[in-house]
């Protein structure tokens, strides 16, 4: 081969085999000093703003609850409630009417904010049927109605509702899948309250009855979510229906306010340091002796 083929030929494969490589990209440069406290303070800044905005809806879901202790007449009605996360998905309301004093303790399904906004949508449902008509059954029908409206984003909620009739002592109620109620007489006696339908927002027409009885002098109505009975132990095992039977006879002469703190005080024992499971709330209902 000459030496111009042979410079030819290199000169042809040099042209083919050339290849073109990308260039290769700039590794970013380590973030300095000034920018990582920058990037810390601006995290902490959102966190404190979030950590406001969860404690003023807090504050927003007590003002919507009654207080904690209210006086009907010769009643005394006192409650409590603890959120699992942030905000509590269990809500307790008095409201007055001419035919007497509506109590309503509700539990929507699921923890944490988004159980705890559609507590406030719950809430007014139920002031707007309070607003209509003060029959039990009446206005759990017209929330289950109203609450299955809102289509396939609806939440399943229980709830207990009454009406305290204050000279009379007489309580209609109704129960919306809401655990059993528990009245225990002065005579020692202990009803359980089951009376009523299915929770809400399963079927719009669901019927819902009442309940009927007399809260005489010194018998108490204990009202509760299945956060109280379903707290767990190191064991695993769950504070259950008997434990709070118990309790509630073991604090039953004591004022409303100390009858409540009694029961919690046995729940958080039972528990120690385990984690709550549920939202807890609780409600007792107590007619004075004289």
């Amino acid at each position: 081969m000459s030496q111009a083929r042979f410079n030819s030929g290199l000169a042809i494969r040099r042209s083919v085999d050339v290849r073109v490589y990308p260039p290769r990209p700039k590794r970013p440069g380590k973030p300095n000093r000034r920018e990582l406290e920058t990037q810390l303070a601006s995290l902490q800044k959102d966190y404190a703003e979030l950590h406001t905005a969860i404690f003023e809806a807090a504050q927003v879901h007590r003002r919507l609850c009654a207080p904690r202790l209210v006086r009907h007449r010769n009643f005394e009605i006192a409650n409590e409630i603890f959120a699992v996360r942030h905000l509590p998905g269990d809500f307790f309301t008095v409201e007055e009417t001419n035919d007497g004093a509506i109590l309503a303790l509700g539990d929507i399904c699921g923890k944490g904010l988004a159980a705890g906004m559609w507590t406030t949508h719950l809430v007014g449902l139920v002031r707007a049927q309070v607003a209509a008509t003060s029959e039990p059954a009446s206005i759990v029908a017209g929330v289950n109605r109203d609450l299955c409206r809102m289509g396939s984003v609806l939440p399943l909620a229980s709830l207990f509702l009454a009406r305290l009739d204050p000279i009379t002592g007489i309580v209609e109620y109704s129960s919306a899948g809401h655990p059993p109620a528990l009245l225990l007489r002065a005579s020692g006696n202990l009803e359980l309250l089951s009376e009523g339908g299915m929770l809400l927002g399963v079927a719009p027409a669901a019927p819902y009855v009442c309940g009927r009885f007399e809260l005489g002098a010194g018998d108490v109505l204990l009202i509760y979510s299945d956060g109280i009975t379903e707290s767990l132990n190191h064991a695993g095992e769950e504070f259950g229906y008997a434990r709070l039977e118990a309790q509630l006879r073991r604090a039953q002469f004591g004022a409303a306010d100390a009858m409540l703190f009694s029961v919690l005080g046995a729940v958080q024992d039972f528990a120690a340091a385990c984690p709550l499971v549920d939202d807890m709330s609780l409600a007792i209902i107590r007619r004075d002796i004289h």
